[in-house]
């Protein structure tokens, strides 16, 4: 039996969480600091997530067989460094591979070496500078902070007064040091695809594909924000986009072995699938999140075997299968997310809803508060999950879910999928 330590807070660390509950491998399962729906699963250890000299201390007193880390800010203050200096197994890249993420300009720096198709790019770290070479464009581009920024310090520009703003944004410390060098990109046409995939350092095995709704308003409207709503797989996708998508993991992988840097972990392409092929947007170093909620549910493999397999260097010999079955998970949101929001909320329904055949619901932002009430207590406070036969199963069984949950304040988004449906015409208007 594997002791795991599971670090992280949000949706895709209780889905996370309950598949590896699933393996028959699984011994006692710690989380730090959890949610109030980890904790049906895992005994909260109370233990610093991003400090890594405590984590690695709590996994060695504790006799720890896999660590598994969730979110990014760990990732990239070096946790799987220090628990692998240890000699702990660990799911995570380290430091300097999860620059992959920490870092858009590393990202694009190793993408050019790869030769892998992207978005023409130039990073700044003037202000002056980043302004002029806007109004240079004087069209639609991106802005990006390039540090990490919760998912949230990318500007989508349709206009140059947009980009100006998102420029003062980031240099007027919005994003923190996150913002301190400042990424401009072309704006790319076409779906968005996200493509996990486990690697060992040589290995990649893609994960299934999903697609996230990252506007906070129905019709792809409103502020970015951490993901709306998920489904998987992506039917638009065809055989050749998906080969395409997977050599250039491939390639990247390969560009970082290359470079010195063995790559152990999951690595999230975030693509844009144009009309000359995928395209990437960005890399994670970690799951996605609400991929995560929609992947793993379809996913047919023992998670405990896979993510120790990733740190041995030896995935090739692990067995990942998937059935034929979709996956739907909409998020529920408190009132004003991404901005401010109010927390505290009593939480009902859940029960009722987890009832309802191929429902799952994931916790993101809950809590118990002193009376052992489940309350609110983030931006993205529930994924509600279905998994059925069909596409319009899941998304059906998904929606009637959410609307037994009921708290103060409650959003979500009503077309998660629909595009989708309607086919990939739906994005060439």
């Amino acid at each position: 039996m594997v002791d795991i330590l599971l670090l992280g807070s949000g949706g895709r660390e209780h889905a996370l969480l309950a598949k590896l509950a699933e393996s028959p491998r699984a011994g006692r399962l710690f989380v730090a600091p959890g949610n109030g729906g980890m904790q049906a699963l895992a005994e909260r250890a109370d233990v610093d997530a991003n400090d890594p000299s405590a984590v690695a201390a709590f996994a060695r007193e504790q006799d720890i067989g896999l660590v598994v880390i969730g979110p990014e800010a760990p990732l990239v203050a070096g946790v799987a460094d220090a628990v692998r200096a240890e000699g702990i197994p660990v799911f995570g890249p380290d430091a300097e591979a999860a620059q992959m993420e920490g870092s858009k300009e590393f990202a694009k720096k190793v993408m050019e070496r790869a030769g892998v198709p992207t978005a023409a790019w130039r990073s700044f770290t003037s202000r002056d500078e980043c302004e002029a070479y806007v109004r240079e464009l004087d069209g639609p581009c991106v802005v990006k902070a390039d540090g990490l920024a919760a998912g949230k310090g990318v500007i989508v520009a349709q206009s140059c007064e947009e980009a100006l703003a998102g420029v003062d944004e980031c240099f007027s410390g919005a994003f923190g040091d996150a913002g301190a060098t400042v990424v401009v990109e072309e704006m790319l046409a076409g779906p968005e695809c996200s493509l996990l995939a486990l690697v060992d350092g040589e290995h990649v095995v893609p994960l299934a594909t999903s697609q996230d709704h990252k506007r906070a308003l129905e019709g792809d409207l409103g502020p970015n924000t951490g993901g709306m709503g998920v489904y998987s797989p992506v039917p638009i996708v065809t055989d050749e986009e998906l080969e395409q998508m997977i050599d250039i993991e491939r390639r990247v992988v390969a560009q970082l072995a290359a470079d010195g840097i063995s790559y152990k972990g999951c690595l999230y392409g975030g693509f844009m699938l144009t009309k000359e092929g995928p395209k990437v947007l960005e890399f994670n170093a970690r799951f996605g999140d609400p991929e995560t909620q929609v992947v793993l549910p379809r996913m047919r493999a023992d998670l405990v075997e896979a993510f120790l397999a990733c740190d041995a260097g030896t995935l090739d010999e692990v067995e990942i299968g998937w059935g034929d079955d979709w996956a739907v998970s909409v998020v529920l949101a408190s009132a004003g997310y991404p901005g401010s929001y109010e927390t505290g909320k009593p939480i009902t329904g859940i029960e009722r809803a987890a009832e309802l055949e191929g429902v799952t619901v994931y916790h993101a932002g809950t809590k118990l508060d002193d009376e052992g009430t489940l309350v609110t207590s983030g931006g993205r406070v529930l994924n509600v999950t279905c998994v059925a036969p069909t596409f319009e199963a899941a998304r059906d069984g998904a929606y009637a879910a959410c609307d037994l949950i009921d708290f103060e304040g409650k959003t979500l988004r009503r077309d998660i999928g629909l595009r989708a449906l309607a086919g990939r015409g739906a994005w060439e208007v």
